[in-house]
């Protein structure tokens, strides 16, 4: 039986990590923390349950598959349930519910911004016969420069809209600035700015709009403890609290100095920390990364009238995006997301109190900012912010209250620049042009920071895909 060793138990080395096992394969998963997730895993204080990171399920028909190749069932792990609205956003001047029901999305646009409903019957229409070439591409195999020539990519570079962004896109659909931001701000999804993201993306609201977003019970975190049972029920051998120092074609070594042989080998922690640090491949420094967040997971004991997902934007939406992406600096005009996932999902909060989930887009460690000195700021910036825009003081009602700034993502969390969304999703970071499935050292790249990219549904495919290559070898 040859021997899998997978470095990280995030959902791409969970998702490689119980497909292989399901094959016959003898898989150990060695993971640094205490639990599952990496990212995806979960935060518990004082009865409150938060999410690190991802609070959006999209796409759930590729988490089905994943499950499914395991002959499993997901809706046997976990209950879903569907958001409408998906979301509230919330301008200067008015704001807008957004709905998977194409019929009360366009009564609302009528509503909010009469005139501009054909927009979004020709959006719909047009980004779902991109969305229909593209998403094969995201489920193949790049590491070798020869395999950028097939009919699905083929397919797919007349729908590029090169060199459009989203923004750039938009215009074919709206004119209105605050509905452009209704239908863009989803590059965020990626870490980037809608005015740099490339118009391929549009993709993405396609997806939220075609396939709705949904809740996970107990917080998506319990998509990365599923597929752990899932794992473990095929064989699976999971290692917490296990240090890796070391990672090559064959072997990893543990910080304790024991040395675990192996047929193949995936690395599954943050890439750009990874290549660097683990296997003393490649320094992506110089690459284009994401943002980083500021992160306020809070509890409070009263209840919030607020939707499941809100996103207050900053009266000057372009110019916070471009201190983040451009001038590599803090801007008061703060825009925002926030989640009250409680009111729907009664596992997450005491009785009578309130989950609240608040991730602030900013520089990542490439801006030099201090965040011992910038972080207590933010932090009070971000606290007065929600009160007014909620209209109700909810300072007094904190009872507990953690934090993630980029310099503890970087230090606490290992990821590379504290860029939480990893490697920028720029058209020459893609596809054969991002780190591959495969490197050339001979260890497998699953995550973000390698193909097809960032999202929980893309980081299953990788961990897919890096399981077919070491399938096909041993065929």
């Amino acid at each position: 039986m040859k021997k899998v060793a997978i470095v990280g138990a995030g959902p791409g080395g969970l998702t490689a990590g119980m497909i292989l096992a399901h094959r016959g394969y003898d898989v150990s998963i060695y993971e640094i923390k205490n639990q599952v997730g990496g990212r995806n895993g979960t935060i518990k204080k004082n009865g409150f349950t938060f999410d690190i990171g991802p609070t959006f399920l999209m796409l759930k028909p590729v988490l089905d598959e994943m499950f499914q190749e395991i002959n499993e069932d997901i809706n046997n792990y976990l209950n879903f349930y569907d958001l409408d609205p998906m979301y509230h956003l919330v301008f200067k001047n008015k704001s807008i519910k957004i709905s998977p029901n194409h019929q009360k999305t366009r009564d609302e646009i009528a509503n909010k911004f009469p005139g501009n409903e054909s927009g979004f019957d020709k959006l719909i229409n047009r980004e779902e016969k991109r969305f229909n070439v593209a998403f094969p591409c995201l489920k193949k195999d790049y590491s070798k420069f020869i395999q950028l020539f097939n009919k699905d990519l083929f397919k797919f570079l007349p729908k590029l809209s090169f060199p459009n962004s989203m923004h750039d896109e938009l215009g074919k659909y709206f004119k209105d600035e605050d509905l452009k931001m209704a239908f863009t701000f989803q590059s965020k999804y990626l870490g980037m700015s809608p005015w740099d993201c490339p118009a391929a993306y549009m993709i993405i609201p396609y997806i939220e709009h075609n396939f709705g977003i949904q809740h996970v019970r107990g917080g998506l975190s319990e998509i990365s403890e599923a597929m752990n049972k899932a794992f473990q029920k095929k064989g699976g051998k999971l290692f917490l609290n296990h240090e890796v120092s070391d990672i090559k074609k064959n072997s990893i070594t543990l910080k304790n100095g024991k040395q675990i042989e192996a047929d193949y080998v995936i690395n599954n922690a943050d890439a750009g920390y990874a290549l660097k640090n683990l296997m003393n491949h490649q320094d992506l420094s110089k690459k284009d990364f994401s943002c980083s967040t500021f992160m306020l997971y809070l509890g409070l004991d009263i209840e919030l009238e607020l939707e499941h997902h809100t996103v207050f934007f900053s009266d000057d939406y372009k110019s916070f995006v471009d201190s983040i992406f451009h001038g590599k600096k803090l801007n008061p005009d703060i825009s925002f997301y926030v989640r009250n996932a409680s009111p729907i999902d009664k596992t997450l909060a005491p009785e009578g109190c309130s989950n609240i989930y608040i991730l602030l887009p900013v520089p990542n460690n490439k801006s030099k900012i201090d965040w011992d000195i910038e972080g207590p700021k933010i932090r009070k910036l971000l606290l007065n912010k929600l009160e007014e825009k909620i209209g109700k003081k909810i300072q007094q009602h904190i009872q507990t209250e953690i934090s993630i700034n980029p310099k503890e993502w970087e230090e606490k969390y290992n990821v590379f620049l504290g860029a939480t969304f990893n490697l920028g999703h720029k058209l020459s970071q893609m596809l054969y042009f991002r780190p591959h499935n495969l490197l050339k050292n001979g260890v497998y790249l699953v995550g973000g920071g390698t193909n097809p990219g960032s999202g929980l549904a893309t980081i299953y495919e990788s961990g897919r895909i890096a399981a077919d290559i070491i399938c096909k070898k041993n065929k």
